[in-house]
This record gives C-alpha cells, sequence and structure tokens, in this order.
C-alpha cells in the first residue's frame, strides 16, 4: 500500500512575545506609572498635610499696629499700619458689592468644591497664550492663605492651599467662607477688611457703598497700590471700569446700570487733594515711639491741626507757585503756623506730598537770610541800644569780609529801627560785631533755634541753614513776649477702646529768655518792616503785624516771618537743588504766601474765640519823631 508523501508547505509556529498587541503593554505601563504616581501624589500630601493640624490651630493674622491722626476737631488726617475694620457679613452688605468682588475674583464660588478645575485650566490657557498673568485661585483658596498660609510661592504652600480649601468647605457654609474673606482681605492704605477699607477711601459703612464705590473697592483685590483711588485716582476709575464690564458680562448687572456707573465714575474721577497734610502727620508720627515706646495696641493721636488753616496754607503755596513759580523759577515753598504756647497749627513741607514726601518744614536746612536779623537786633537791644539810637549805614570792612547793601545803596546815619524796617546788611554786621558773634548764638538759642550756626560776621545776614520749624520757634517767643517756646503738635494719644496711652502736660513756662522791654522795642521795630519796609506785602487791614523778610545769596531763598497776636507763620520758598531763583524776594512770593494763609488763620483764631492782642510796650521815640518819619518814607526795596 502506498504511502501518502507529506505536504512540502510551511509548518504553523506559535506566536513570539514580542509580538504580542503593543496596545496591551502600554496600557499595562500606564496603570503601572498611574500606580507610583498616585502613590507619589497621595505621598507628598500627606506629608504636606501632616503639618496642617497645627496649621489649623494656630491661624496665621499677624499685622502692624495701626496708627490715625486727627486734627484738633476730630477729622482725620491719615492712617499708619494696618486698620482692621469691624467684621460684617455678606447679608448685611448691599448686593453690588458682593456681585463686584465675585464678577473680578470668582464668578463660579457659589458652584466649585474650593478648588475650581475650570478656572484654574482657564488661567493656565491664558498664560501661555498671551502676555497677560491670570490666578486660578477661589476665593476660598485666598482665604485659606490669608487664614493660615505665608504669602511664600512654593509647591508646599500651594498644595497646602488646595487641602484647606477643601476643609474650609466642609467646615463653613459659602456666605461665611466670603465674609471670612472681605473682612480679612488686604485693601490698601493699611486698610483689612472691606469695612476699614470702606472708611479709609470713603468715609462711610461697606453698608453704604454704591455701586460705582463697590466696583472701586473690588478693583483694588488685584493691586490695593497701584489701583488706590487716593493715590491713583485715573487708574483706579479704570480699574472700576473693567469690574463693572465683568459685571455685566456675568449677568449680575444690566447694560443700563453699567453705563450709568461708567459714566459716574468719569464726572467723580477728581485728582487728589489734601494730601499736604501728610507732611503734618508724617511729622506727628515721626518720633511717636518716644512717648509710647513699642505701640501695644492700635491708637488714635488728637493733634493740634485745624484743618481749615491747613487747608488754605496748601492752597496758598499751590496758587502763589503755579501763577508765578515757573517764571520766578521757584519750585518749592513750605510753611510752618503756630500760637505762642508752641502749639502747630499747620505745616506744608512742599509744593506736592504725592511727588515728593521730603518735609521741608522740618527737615530742610535753608539759609534764613535776613529773616535772622530780629536775633542780631535783640541782642543789641539786651546790650542797652534802642530802636531811636542812630547807627551808620556804610561800607564795612572786617578782614576779607565786606558785606553790601541789597541794590548797594546807603543811607548814612540813620536810627537803628530805620536800619532794620530796610534790611540794611551793613547795620545788622556792624550789630553783631559789637554785640559779639557768641552773644548773638546764644540769644538764637534760647529762642529756640537749635541747629548748627556759624561763628562769623556772616550769622548775622543768616548765613547758616536752619529749619523752618526752628526759625517759627524763635519768633514765636518773641511774639510770646520774651518767654520759652516749645513746639508740639500732640495733644494726647489714646487706644481705639478710649483709654488714655499720653496726655500733653500743660506747659507755660515762665522762664525769660530776653527783656521785658528789649521784645517790646523788637516788635516795634518788627511792625515798622510790615508798616513802611521790606514786608509790606503782608500788611493784612484791620491787624498790627509784626515780621521780617529774608533773602539769602543770591535769590537762592526767599522768607517772610511773621505774627500778629499769638500766631505766628513762617514761610520759605526756593529750590530743592539751592538754585538761584528770578530775583525773588522774602517781600514778593513768600509775603503773598504769608498774608493769605495769616487772613485765613486771623478770622478762625477771632471766631474760636483764641486770638489774642499783640505784645506790646512801645517805647518813647526820644524826639526824634520827624527824622524817623521822614526816612520811613521813602520807597521801600523788598529784600
Amino acid at each position: 500500500m502506498a504511502t501518502r508523501k507529506p505536504s512540502k508547505g510551511k509548518s504553523r509556529k506559535k506566536p513570539h512575545k514580542s509580538e504580542r498587541p503593543l496596545i496591551i503593554s502600554l496600557a499595562r505601563l500606564c496603570l503601572v506609572a498611574g500606580i507610583w504616581m498616585s502613590l507619589v501624589v497621595g505621598l507628598i500630601v500627606a506629608w504636606y498635610a501632616a503639618e496642617l493640624p497645627g496649621i489649623i490651630d494656630d491661624p496665621h493674622f499677624e499685622r502692624k499696629y495701626a496708627v490715625t491722626v486727627q486734627a484738633l476737631d476730630g477729622s482725620t488726617i491719615a492712617r499708619y499700619g494696618e486698620l482692621k475694620g469691624v467684621s460684617i457679613g455678606v447679608e448685611d452688605l448691599p448686593p453690588h458689592l458682593i456681585y463686584a468682588v465675585l464678577a473680578i475674583e470668582d464668578r463660579r464660588f457659589y458652584s466649585h468644591l474650593g478648588i475650581d478645575p475650570v478656572g484654574i485650566a482657564r488661567a493656565l490657557y491664558n498664560n501661555l497664550t498671551s502676555n497677560t498673568r491670570q490666578g486660578g485661585s477661589t476665593i476660598t483658596q485666598q482665604l485659606a492663605k490669608n487664614l493660615f498660609l505665608t504669602p511664600e510661592q512654593k509647591l508646599k504652600r500651594k498644595i497646602q492651599e488646595a487641602i484647606l480649601a477643601l476643609w474650609l468647605e466642609t467646615q463653613l457654609t459659602k456666605d461665611e467662607i466670603l465674609s471670612a474673606y472681605l473682612n480679612r482681605v488686604y485693601l490698601g492704605a493699611g486698610a483689612y477688611g472691606i469695612e476699614a477699607a470702606s472708611r479709609v477711601y470713603f468715609n462711610k459703612s461697606a453698608k453704604e457703598l454704591t455701586l460705582q464705590e463697590s466696583a472701586i473697592i473690588a478693583g483694588l483685590l488685584k493691586a490695593p497700590s497701584r489701583y488706590s483711588p487716593q493715590a491713583n485716582p485715573q487708574r483706579s476709575a479704570e480699574r472700576a471700569k473693567v469690574v463693572i464690564a465683568s459685571m455685566k458680562d456675568a449677568g449680575f448687572i444690566t447694560e443700563e446700570e453699567a453705563q450709568n456707573s461708567t459714566l459716574r465714575l468719569d464726572q467723580e474721577t477728581r485728582p487728589v487733594e489734601g494730601t499736604g497734610e501728610r507732611f503734618y502727620s508724617d511729622w506727628i508720627v515721626s518720633d511717636l515711639t518716644t512717648l509710647t515706646g513699642e505701640l501695644p495696641s492700635d491708637m488714635v493721636i488728637e493733634t493740634t491741626m485745624i484743618p481749615e488753616i491747613q487747608k488754605v496754607a496748601e492752597e496758598a503755596v499751590k496758587r502763589v507757585l503755579d501763577e508765578s513759580g515757573e517764571a520766578k523759577k521757584a519750585s518749592q515753598a513750605a510753611v510752618v503756623v503756630m500760637d505762642t504756647d508752641g502749639a502747630v497749627l499747620a505745616m506744608v513741607g512742599g509744593r506736592d506730598y504725592r511727588t515728593s514726601q521730603f518735609n521741608r518744614a522740618t527737615d530742610a536746612l535753608r539759609a534764613p537770610g535776613s529773616s535772622f536779623k530780629p536775633i542780631v537786633y535783640l541782642t543789641a537791644l539786651e546790650q542797652g541800644m534802642r530802636p531811636s539810637d542812630m547807627v551808620v549805614d556804610e561800607p564795612v570792612k572786617y578782614g576779607r569780609y565786606r558785606p553790601t547793601n541789597f541794590k548797594n545803596e546807603y543811607f548814612g546815619e540813620v536810627p537803628m529801627e530805620f536800619a532794620l524796617a530796610r534790611s540794611l546788611n551793613t547795620v545788622a554786621v556792624q550789630l553783631a560785631y559789637n554785640a559779639g558773634v557768641g552773644n548773638v548764638i546764644d540769644t538764637a538759642r534760647r529762642l529756640g533755634v537749635k541747629s548748627e550756626l556759624q561763628h562769623d560776621l556772616s550769622i548775622a545776614l543768616g548765613s547758616s541753614g536752619v529749619p523752618i520749624i526752628e526759625m517759627a520757634t524763635a519768633y514765636a517767643s518773641i511774639a510770646r513776649g520774651g518767654f520759652i517756646v516749645v513746639p508740639y503738635g500732640i495733644i494726647r494719644i489714646k487706644d481705639t477702646a478710649g483709654r488714655l496711652v499720653y496726655e500733653r502736660a500743660p506747659f507755660a513756662s515762665e522762664r525769660r529768655i530776653a527783656s521785658e522791654q528789649s521784645i517790646a522795642n523788637l516788635i516795634y521795630m518788627m511792625e515798622g518792616v510790615v508798616q513802611t519796609g521790606t514786608g509790606q506785602g503782608a500788611a493784612i487791614a484791620g491787624y498790627r503785624i509784626a515780621g521780617k523778610t529774608g533773602t539769602s545769596q543770591d535769590f537762592r531763598d526767599a522768607w517772610f516771618i511773621g505774627f500778629s497776636g499769638n500766631l505766628i507763620c513762617a514761610v520759605w520758598v526756593g529750590n530743592d537743588d539751592n538754585s538761584s531763583m528770578k530775583a525773588v524776594t522774602g517781600g514778593s512770593l513768600p509775603a503773598a504766601i504769608w498774608r493769605e494763609t495769616m487772613t485765613t488763620a486771623l478770622r478762625v483764631a477771632a471766631q474760636r474765640n483764641t486770638l489774642k492782642p499783640m505784645y506790646s510796650n512801645r517805647p518813647a521815640m526820644n524826639g526824634i519823631d520827624g527824622l524817623i518819619n521822614r526816612l520811613l518814607a521813602e520807597p521801600a526795596t523788598n529784600q
């Protein structure tokens, strides 16, 4: 029987392991990687979460104690530090305020669980595709950060923030979370919380905010300093318009409400005014710790500042410099208004606080020029001279020092009172020489000048730099009748509960620093400066005014300092770089600022029944009235 031969076809082999479907291998790899990734993420979360019980038990909310500076009438001048407002619930706030915050910060707040994946994805996409940057943090996450964490930008903090946000959502209702956030968030100007910010920016409760005011507050959340309505009103208004547009897009307000609110922002936005009062408040807080030590709590400081006088002093500086500053090459000015008891009633440290916070009233050393001459004359009077004594106005030489008069005018033999009224330089130098430079410096010290004074004859012409407030103090001591005056601004300090922390003790030193007759003679002579001399531009109808002009070398400084009754005002005009002005003398721009400021100050003092009569004991003229009147009738320069 024939046998069938086997087929020559290929035999079938079993498939090799390497030929298994690739998808199975990838699936296994992804599964393993996912398990390991989950374990790693779980360990990281567990590691960082291990710290959370301690963090939750010790919430992080530190702030600097706040200092509120008040004027004499109780109005707020400025706030320093960080102010915490009264806690307020969302149920008590106007709906448009809530909508403004949600529209710009977290529209899905009431629907997410503390973390918003949609918001994170949207922020990530925006950050990858545009030059602008968005954050994906929810309000709950921001509250978690504010309550428990530091502001450091690290992965650890972001993970803990997310965990805490989820935890907070299980512990509090949405309204409670939003209330806590609004009561703690920082909104600039030292204000923590929506109520504090409303008081600082609008002087009203958050319950009373309008729609556009709410938009301004909500706009601060992105960058409080950048969008401050105090420092940057235009930028604040533009940011508020973005908030209003977001409210409309979210359906929180209608198109008509959005248009009306935007229009009101355009109409109501004005440049910030009144920031000049910060010169005064900065001076008040500059040495606060010497009175209180380290602040134990929030403080309220009651001061001597009178807002009406402060405002007119600021306006006078602005008006005079706006009108004449450019033509006269004068860019800065400073003003101090005092009472003879030492109370500083107003202070302007410069033209614009926003552009320069340097306080020229207290910190600048400027040559007082001829406004220093009353100190020289008082020294001579103390040594026995009288206003009617004759002196010789002529060119003089003391070694290499050769002082000259303004415009090189010389009058020959004249009474001493005429020499002061006309601000004759050669006579002042002769008086200083005869009285002794050391004695002149001693007189200045007794009157309240503490700055270093050059020990040479140029002191007679006010060559040494002196702060405006020290010159004002010296004139206040003269106006008080020769008794020492110590300037002050703080009346008392209380904590927010009303407990007294500090109160200034009554100070009325009876220590005489110059004789009664010498002071009376000097005041009489200084009245002549305003009546017929270089200070006529400062005259105010119906008031006796005593004062002195001052102009330093090359017109670098121009002063007028004067008083009426118990009110003293010192004005300086010049440039920070010490450059020369264009023929600006003490009898021109400074006298104009002085007259405008003191006209209001005298009226306010009269209304408050605090204006006192001028200290006076007019001396006899010893039979030479005719000569004096003839000399004083000649035209005076405005040195």
